[in-house]
């Protein structure tokens, strides 16, 4: 019989109806936990949900809302007794020129990126508290580190999201908290079909830059995860991994 690397754990994914998150979802299920898949869509977050076992749920959260990322903490919290693992991944962006972009577009980008992570944060290390354990892995972007044309606003949240898993660690330590950030790089998901729409240069492009010479799948940035989650990465706290088949090796 195999044994799981997060068997009897319990994760909660956002974003996870579709993409990586879906992809994180399907793995960390793998390794033996139960997911909470967590999504705006809620048809989607209950049809991955179907598809993992281990008594998996699917739930409808926006993650901008403080009240819909409470109560979906608090169904996760009822139902199974605890929150051992929180993947914050749900994220949103609309590439251009930033002398192009509007307001409304970037206060959207950093609603779901950045405090979006802060509220699911927050909430869920309320419900962890007590615990002496659990993990959060934050989904960052290399365009935090190293910064990408025409996702200038989508860079800032993103920048602000490994700073706050970086402190957040630190806060959390002394609780057995440990909080890492992840950060992809371009990664074949519909997310990325819909931004090169316009562009049908841009994957080729992209993969000549990449030194691996592929796009990220759901699956490269799910082991990742998977690996923070358990106890194989114990005494891993307050890092960035980037996952981008070497475009940006710092």
């Amino acid at each position: 019989m195999n044994v799981g690397k997060l068997d009897n754990k319990i994760a909660l994914v956002t974003g996870a109806g579709a993409g990586i998150g879906r992809g994180i979802a399907v793995k960390l299920a793998a390794e033996g936990a139960t997911v909470v898949v967590s999504d705006i869509n809620e048809d989607t977050a209950k049809e991955t949900a179907s598809q993992l076992g281990n008594g998996s749920i699917g739930v409808r959260a926006d993650v901008t809302s403080r009240e819909s990322v409470d109560a979906m903490v608090a169904q996760a919290k009822k139902e199974f007794g605890r929150i051992d693992v929180l993947v914050n991944n749900a994220g949103w962006d609309k590439v251009g020129p930033f002398i192009d972009s509007q307001v409304s577009d970037w206060e959207r980008i950093i609603a779901i990126n950045l405090y979006g992570t802060l509220n699911c944060c927050q909430s869920a290390v309320l419900a962890m508290d007590g615990q002496e354990t659990g993990t959060i892995i934050n989904i960052g972007s290399d365009a935090a580190r190293v910064g990408s044309s025409g996702e200038a606003v989508y860079s800032a949240a993103k920048g602000g999201v490994v700073a706050f898993s970086k402190t957040l660690a630190r806060e959390l330590a002394r609780k057995q908290i440990r909080v890492n950030a992840v950060c992809p790089g371009p990664a074949d998901t519909a997310l990325f079909a819909a931004i090169s729409e316009e562009n049908p240069k841009l994957r080729a492009a992209l993969e000549k830059s990449i030194p691996l010479r592929r796009l990220a799948q759901p699956e490269d940035l799910a082991n990742a995860v998977a690996f923070l989650a358990s106890d194989e990465g114990s005494y891993i706290t307050g890092q960035t991994l980037s996952v981008s088949g070497g475009l940006t090796m710092i």
